[in-house]
Formats: structure tokens, C-alpha cells, sequence
């Protein structure tokens, strides 16, 4: 199994939509990883990644929001922290318990399944709002 981009994932924001793509590509790449017996060594680097990698994400959606003055920003933020909060608990439960199968596939289905989602929900909304804002500008 892996994760595949597809068009209807895309927000219409060309940054943003860069970034979304990134995440699938390295949760893809510890799929194979995983496959080919490295998965031990390739979580550890992929959670300091992606941990990395959401926040600088965030950060951009974040400048987004204020730039837009968009009006559900107070609650895209809290999505936001309470993914970081996800991701610094599968980062300690790595480090308190070690690398397992069942560690690795729970840690790709939880970021996989928040990344759907958030896309698919908080970001197309987020997006709807930049392009009606563009939108009323150029008039």
C-alpha cells in the first residue's frame, strides 16, 4: 500500500499543495523503507523530518490565515497544535518503546489519515477563503 496525490487533494494554492505532496512522498518512502527491512532506521528520520517539515508547514498556513485575515484561523491553529502534540507523542513512544511493525504502521496510518482529512476539510476551506479573497481584489 502507499499514498498517492491525486487532484482531489489539491488546494489550488501552489506552496501549499508543494508541501502536501512532500509529506506524501516521505511517508511513501518509509513504506518502502519498511518493506525492504530498513524500517528501523527510517522512522526515527522520518519523525524528526516530518516533525520539522509540520512545523514549517504549519508555520506557512498559518502567515496564510493572517494574511487573509481568514476567519476560522483560531481553529485551524488548534488543529494544528494538536497534530504536533500526535506527533511528539509517536516520537516518545518510538523512543520508550522502540521500533516495531505495529509502531511504524500505526505512525503511517495516524499521519496519513490526519493529512487526508485535514486537506480534504480545514485546507480546502482555508484555500475556498484565499481564492474568494484574491478574487474580490482584483475587482
Amino acid at each position: 500500500m502507499s499514498y498517492e496525490w491525486d487532484s482531489d487533494l489539491e488546494t489550488g494554492h501552489e506552496i501549499i499543495d508543494k508541501q502536501h505532496k512532500e509529506m506524501f512522498a516521505v511517508l511513501n518512502e518509509l513504506l518502502d523503507a519498511h518493506r525492504a527491512g530498513r524500517g528501523v532506521k527510517e522512522l526515527s528520520k522520518t519523525m524528526e523530518f516530518l516533525t520539522a517539515y509540520v512545523i514549517q508547514h504549519f508555520a506557512d498556513e498559518e502567515k496564510l490565515q493572517d494574511m487573509y485575515d481568514y476567519p476560522d484561523k483560531l481553529n485551524h491553529k488548534t488543529y494544528h497544535n494538536e497534530f504536533k502534540h500526535t506527533a511528539k507523542e509517536l516520537v516518545q513512544k518510538l523512543e520508550n518503546e522502540g521500533y516495531s511493525d505495529a509502531l511504524l504502521q500505526n505512525t503511517i496510518r495516524i499521519i496519513a489519515d490526519w493529512l487526508v482529512y485535514h486537506i480534504k476539510s480545514d485546507d480546502f476551506r482555508l484555500a475556498a477563503h484565499v481564492q474568494t479573497m484574491l478574487k474580490s481584489e482584483k475587482k
